[in-house]
């Protein structure tokens, strides 16, 4: 019987090895699967490598990850923000590596990964900084540059539900990362806010099916990453 429902994250998580590149889902808050991050610290993987949209915020979730000292290098397309302190800092130090990608292009780069496209010219960034060293062509007059694809040896990701078989949906906009993370992973790992019976999901509504899903990881009450801000907030007006 294919039951892909994990006991607990700690079980979910066991064996990511150290190095590995881990793909994170999440676009702020929404659709951060901050249980399993903050499992993967306990887990104690080491030198990884983090793709994720943002860079963590306050000293929650990929923020402690990071303060942790477990990522060697961070891809991403916002590495600042109003509480980005803890990246902000190991950067500055020179305790971690930066890869800055354009949102729209990261996006791609991970779908083409979980496509089998090893890599694809866009426009984006040609003539800046960021296409410095790249390989450009020109198409209908207009300079493009040649992305590679984005593959993780594990992709953390949050959705709304689940059943045993590892079918998911997600919650609107916290889909963001999540779907094409799954598809570019060699092991996904989902946290979900409820495990369902297997035919209860529309599978008309099922945005990541099973194949695509390893663990499954139960948390009805996931952590609040605003509630987290508004006390460190307060806490540093006092």
């Amino acid at each position: 019987m294919i039951d892909k429902i994990a006991r607990s994250a700690a079980d979910a998580l066991h064996g990511i090895a150290d190095g590995s590149t881990v793909l994170i889902g999440g676009f702020g808050e929404a659709g951060n699967p901050t249980e399993l991050v903050h499992a993967l610290i306990d887990q104690g993987a080491r030198d990884l490598v983090v793709v994720n949209n943002n860079a963590g915020n306050g000293e929650i979730g990929l923020a402690r990850l990071l303060q942790a000292g477990r990522v060697r290098k961070l891809i991403c397309s916002f590495p600042r923000s109003s509480h980005g302190h803890v990246f902000d800092d190991l950067y500055r130090a020179g305790k971690i590596e930066l890869e800055l990608v354009p949102q729209g292009t990261l996006a791609e780069r991970i779908r083409a990964g979980g496509a089998g496209i090893p890599a694809f010219y866009t426009p984006t960034a040609a003539g800046t900084d960021l296409a410095v060293g790249k390989e450009t062509r020109t198409f209908a007059g207009r300079e493009h540059v040649l992305e590679t694809a984005i593959r993780g040896d594990v992709a953390l990701i949050k959705a709304e539900a689940a059943d045993r078989w590892g079918n998911l949906v997600y919650r609107k906009a916290a889909r963001n990362f999540g779907a094409v993370m799954a598809t570019a992973a060699d092991t996904t790992i989902a946290q979900v806010r409820r495990v369902v019976p297997l035919g209860e999901l529309d599978p008309e509504a099922i945005v990541t099916p099973s194949i695509f899903v390893a663990h499954v990881v139960a948390v009805p009450n996931p952590v609040s990453e605003r509630d987290s801000l508004l006390a460190l907030d307060k806490g540093l007006a006092a």
